[in-house]
């Protein structure tokens, strides 16, 4: 009778434990993404934050706030489970101002996670692409900020402005 409450116990430390390594994998994977943001936020002269390549693309600014209001909209709506109000973006903040809020909404989004409960993740939310889990929901968000944070690292090598050293894991 020991042997399989023994083997029960260990399962579930081992579940318990795999759901606490998610979290905390992604948690350092947060800080460094938004460090390697702000890295590339500060690249960019402040005169130049208006700069897009195209006339259908985004903007620095712009593609910053999108970045921003999407890890808010995201981490409110599904980690804390109030409703997020979509802001526009605010042509009159500067640089400096800019940063201070993507480092405010990275680690608001940062403390939102690391309260959840590990069984959590694998609950499924509304979302307008099908309903998905909180997992997925974390992947999402860090991919989201991948995919804009490339567009602007182009947008620094075309002012001939040389980004940041990537910073990964």
């Amino acid at each position: 009778m020991k042997k399989p409450i023994l083997l029960l116990i260990l399962l579930v430390s081992n579940f318990i434990f795999a759901q606490v390594e998610v979290v905390s994998t992604f948690v350092e994977k947060w800080d460094n993404s938004k460090g390697y943001l702000v890295a590339v936020a500060q690249a960019m002269p402040e005169d130049k934050y208006d700069y897009k390549p195209t006339a259908r693309e985004m903007s620095f600014r712009e593609q910053l706030f999108h970045i921003q209001d999407n890890v808010n909209w995201l981490s409110i709506t599904h980690f804390s489970g109030i409703k997020y109000i979509s802001k526009e973006v605010d042509n009159g903040l500067s640089k400096a101002q800019i940063i201070l809020n993507i480092i405010a909404s990275f680690d608001a989004a940062k403390a939102r996670i690391q309260n959840i409960k590990e069984a959590e993740l694998s609950q499924k939310v509304d979302f307008f692409a099908g309903p998905k889990s909180k997992l997925q929901i974390l992947n999402l968000m860090q991919d989201h900020v991948t995919h804009h944070r490339a567009q602007i690292l182009i947008y620094l090598n075309l002012n001939q402005i040389q980004p940041p050293e990537y910073v990964g894991w």
